[in-house]
């Protein structure tokens, strides 16, 4: 079993920078491709953002694409996800999650846990 927790989510103006972190225990972090979403209030959880075990594969939605970067450190059991020029749409809950066995990187429904989340308010 894996516990998620994520961290650095704040209130921010737009073009700004975060720094989103997620801490995993109980299991072996390295063997989990990880993936960031998104749930802004009345709409579905969207793919952000996801990275292979070792880090050699990444992908993103094209929103966010080429404004956010995910990285990971398998040493620290963490993954990040870096978010620069902010945008008000950008507004939602973040929630990190692992997937356990075949990888769909942009399906939320292939991942077997995730962490509570953590808020990132944008304002114009």
């Amino acid at each position: 079993q894996v516990q998620l927790v994520e961290s650095g989510g704040g209130s921010v103006q737009t073009g700004d920078s975060l720094r989103l972190s997620c801490a995993a225990s109980g299991g072996t972090f390295s063997r989990y491709p990880m993936g960031w979403f998104r749930q802004a209030p009345a709409k579905e959880r969207e793919f952000v953002a996801g990275i292979s075990q070792i880090g050699d594969l990444t992908y993103y939605a094209d929103s966010v694409k080429g404004r956010f970067t995910i990285s990971r450190d398998n040493a620290k059991n963490t993954v990040y996800l870096q978010m620069n020029s902010l945008k008000p749409e950008d507004t939602a809950v973040y929630y990190c999650a692992a997937e356990s066995s075949s990888w769909f990187p942009r399906d939320p429904r292939k991942y077997d846990y995730w962490g509570q989340g953590t808020q990132v308010t944008v304002s114009s």
